[in-house]
């Protein structure tokens, strides 16, 4: 592992290449060397660019306030030899995604991708790091395909599983065999705020594109296995959602409901919450929340506003675990979905990826 990795931000003007520039403009390891947008931003100063689309609560950093746009399709090479490697957030059709990925990794650039196009590509890890940490070896199969020396790609999951799968982890011990989880679902989860999407003030939305599908189907590639160069998904446990979207900035609550075939008791539930820890916790991780699944015994607990902000936004809050009259038990759960659910889920994926040697 080296002292210092010099990274870029493909999608830096969005929402979510916002966020990566946010965590990552004082970070310990990584450098902000590039920031790379549209054709419309390229060739502009970051700040005028960006303009007033900028949705942090913390003012533009002023290291990259001054730094000029580079076009993330035209300047794939340029970027790919300034660059250790990059994190990406961009906001295009998803072929065109995949497409504009895998030539960063063929430029021998890795790619961190907060995206949803190559994340049921076989030999692609899709990594919540405490969870899936092993599914990094998989990067060896997918340089051999993609004739690579260093360049890959890995991704993150999507935002509206991560409240409730890390909840879930833990029990899987205990062979859970069906799962219901409705997510309630933060504006900034569409790349908006309140100013910018006004129709959202007092409304809830019964429909998020795509959302209950991924949240059905990408926990099993999680929870897979590698098999002759792919990830095999895991064939249960059968989940169920849906996914709505509701008048908050920021956060993800999820009410989840779960059986078991050897239905633990509820304070071994609990146990099992608190001592969980995955590579992240154990490496010490810049990024990583010491305690990663927090339960909370008060009945109105978690709350969003209260309770999102936990551990820099990376530490995943649970509370009400009772007994149910149609599944063993429910529960309800929280996460920040721009911080543990994108951004910072894919710093953190980074952070582990460079302690174990795959980004030098």
């Amino acid at each position: 592992m080296k002292q210092s990795y010099k990274v870029g931000i493909i999608g830096a003007t969005g929402m979510v290449g916002q966020r990566f520039i946010t965590l990552l403009y004082n970070h310990p390891w990584y450098k902000i060397e590039v920031l790379a947008a549209s054709p419309r931003s390229a060739g502009k100063k970051y700040a005028d660019a960006v303009g007033k689309k900028w949705s942090m609560d913390e003012p533009i950093p002023e290291s990259v306030k001054d730094m000029t746009v580079l076009d993330a399709t035209a300047d794939i090479e340029k970027i790919a030899a300034m660059v250790d490697f990059v994190f990406c957030a961009v906001d295009m059709k998803k072929d065109e995604i995949r497409a504009l990925e895998e030539a960063y990794a063929k430029a021998e650039c890795p790619v961190i991708s907060n995206n949803s196009a190559h994340r049921h590509t076989p030999d692609v890890p899709m990594i919540i790091p405490e969870i899936n940490a092993e599914h990094a070896k998989i990067i060896d199969a997918q340089k051999k395909r993609l004739g690579t020396k260093r360049g890959f790609i890995a991704v993150k999951s999507n935002c509206s599983l991560q409240s409730y799968v890390p909840a879930l982890h833990p029990l899987m011990k205990y062979g859970i065999t069906k799962v219901l989880a409705t997510t309630y679902q933060a504006i900034s989860g569409a790349g908006k705020t309140f100013e910018s999407w006004p129709e959202m003030v007092d409304n809830m939305i019964p429909y998020i594109g795509g959302e209950e599908e991924k949240s059905e189907v990408e926990p099993l590639k999680i929870w897979g296995h590698i098999e002759n160069d792919v990830i095999v998904d895991a064939d249960s446990p059968k989940i169920t959602t849906q996914c709505l979207r509701v008048p908050v900035s920021n956060g993800h609550m999820a009410a989840v409901f779960v059986s078991f075939e050897k239905k633990p008791e509820i304070e071994e539930i609990k146990k099992e919450w608190a001592e969980f820890a995955g590579e992240p916790q154990r490496l010490e991780l810049p990024h990583a929340p010491k305690q990663f699944l927090h339960y909370f015994e008060e009945d109105n607990r978690p709350q969003t506003k209260l309770d999102r902000m936990l551990e820099g936004g990376m530490a995943v809050s649970i509370g009400r675990l009772r007994p149910d009259t149609q599944y063993d038990y429910k529960f309800v759960c929280l996460s920040h979905n721009t911080l543990r659910g994108a951004a910072g889920g894919a710093v953190l994926m980074a952070e582990l990826l460079t302690a174990k040697g795959y980004l030098d």
